[in-house]
């Protein structure tokens, strides 16, 4: 996707970054005991930086760049593992680039990991006292299981910003880089579709409540932009909708969005974290509201009434 609507996808998910980073650095706190926590994602090549702080008495740490191999976090992102020092300042394994902000905030024993996605490093974490104790495996295993939190979280948005980026020039139509879909283009309009269920099935995952309202704000464009595609004579020889069609609930639009695409309800239940007589109630209730006596008659009543692309 090109031009400002990149521009704008690009923007939220940085937003959303640091909602999850300030999210992890409250669990990490909350599971290590540790009164400090601080870190920040990939800011540029080998350069981190430091946007999100807890429990910090100054604001010397907040935006400072870590450097790869320079100082605690550096080098646990140079060696992509944890570390930790009993007293930083004093510390013979680290370089000390970053002595005085650390001295200015008073902090003593520090623990660093690394935030690994694909296996590449996008961020690093930190914990810390005021005194100086040998931070033990205990600690260190609560941070890594933050980090790997951090990292599920990051691996979600990232899926999220790049459907975002397929579907929205369908669902607003622009005419750039990736243009909507044309009425006689079916196969283009499959991906759409496809897009879809992938999208709404993903949104129920994300922990961030804005970044879902948005995704399914997505979704809904989405079923938007199919209805207008029919009105203006698309190729499903179905009927445009005037919108007062039945009103499905959401999970019933999920179930149907993944039956569209072929899924199986063992399948759909997989997909969405439900059970599979749980699919097949919201199933059940959604043919029934739609009319429909069979899965794929509610799948195309469904599109009909502009529930589903």
């Amino acid at each position: 996707m090109g031009g400002s609507g990149g521009i704008g996808v690009r923007i939220e998910a940085a937003a959303h970054e640091s909602a999850d980073v300030r999210t992890a650095l409250s669990r990490l706190r909350r599971a290590t005991g540790l009164p400090v926590a601080f870190g920040g994602l990939l800011a540029g090549t080998g350069r981190y930086r430091i946007n999100d702080v807890a429990g910090t008495e100054t604001t010397v740490l907040h935006g400072l760049d870590i450097l790869q191999g320079n100082g605690l976090g550096g080098k646990a992102v140079a060696l992509s593992r944890p570390f930790a020092v009993t007293d930083y300042g004093a510390s013979s394994v680290i370089s000390h680039e970053y002595d005085a902000a650390v001295a200015a905030e008073g902090l003593r024993s520090v623990l660093a990991v690394p935030v690994i996605v694909r296996r590449r490093v996008r961020g690093v974490l930190y914990g810390a006292l005021r005194r100086p104790v040998r931070l033990g495996d205990r600690p260190l295993a609560a941070a890594m299981e933050a980090a790997r939190e951090l990292e599920q979280a990051l691996v979600l948005q990232d899926e999220a910003a790049r459907l975002l980026s397929d579907v929205l020039p369908a669902a607003s139509g622009a005419r750039e880089a990736s243009p909507a879909p044309a009425a006689g283009d079916p196969a283009r309009w499959e991906e759409v579709r496809e897009a879809h269920g992938e999208l709404r099935a993903l949104a129920q995952r994300v922990g961030d409540p804005l970044l879902r309202q948005e995704m399914l704000a997505a979704c809904g464009r989405l079923a938007a932009a199919s209805s207008r595609r029919r009105d203006t004579g698309g190729t499903d020889g179905t009927a445009g909708t005037d919108g007062a069609g039945p009103v499905l609930s959401p999970r019933e639009v999920d179930v149907l969005a993944c039956v569209a695409s072929g899924a199986t309800n063992a399948v759909v239940a997989e997909r969405l974290g439900l059970r599979p007589e749980t699919v097949k109630s919201y199933l059940r209730s959604g043919m029934r509201k739609l009319g429909a006596h069979t899965r794929l008659q509610a799948v195309v009543a469904a599109r009909r009434a502009g529930v589903l692309p």
